[in-house]
């Protein structure tokens, strides 16, 4: 998993969504397919994207599949804008000066 494919997977309105109504706690894919005009092939890759990207994890019990953040990976993405924008600030000043 690089940082490409999460923001990829994070540039999309629709996954930015299903990622934004897994915060609440976990959903099948039904669940989620119910948030969306979309049809349930389209939230079934929107799902694969996230998990691809590894912004979310899926656990089977009997026939569904429930999907759960990965906050690990969140994480490692704030920091990496975090990180970025202190040394954009950190640029600004020793070019301001």
């Amino acid at each position: 998993m690089g940082i490409q494919d999460t923001l990829r997977a994070l540039a999309d309105p629709i996954r930015r969504e299903i990622l934004n109504l897994l915060k609440h706690g976990r959903l099948s894919a039904g669940e989620i397919g119910s948030h969306f005009p979309v049809t349930a092939a389209s939230i079934s890759r929107h799902l694969s994207v996230l998990k691809d990207a590894d912004l979310i994890r899926d656990t089977r019990e009997g026939k569904y599949i429930y999907y759960e953040l990965n906050t690990t990976v969140l994480e490692e993405v704030m920091l990496w804008i975090a990180d970025l924008k202190g040394e954009d600030r950190h640029e600004e000043n020793a070019g301001g000066t």
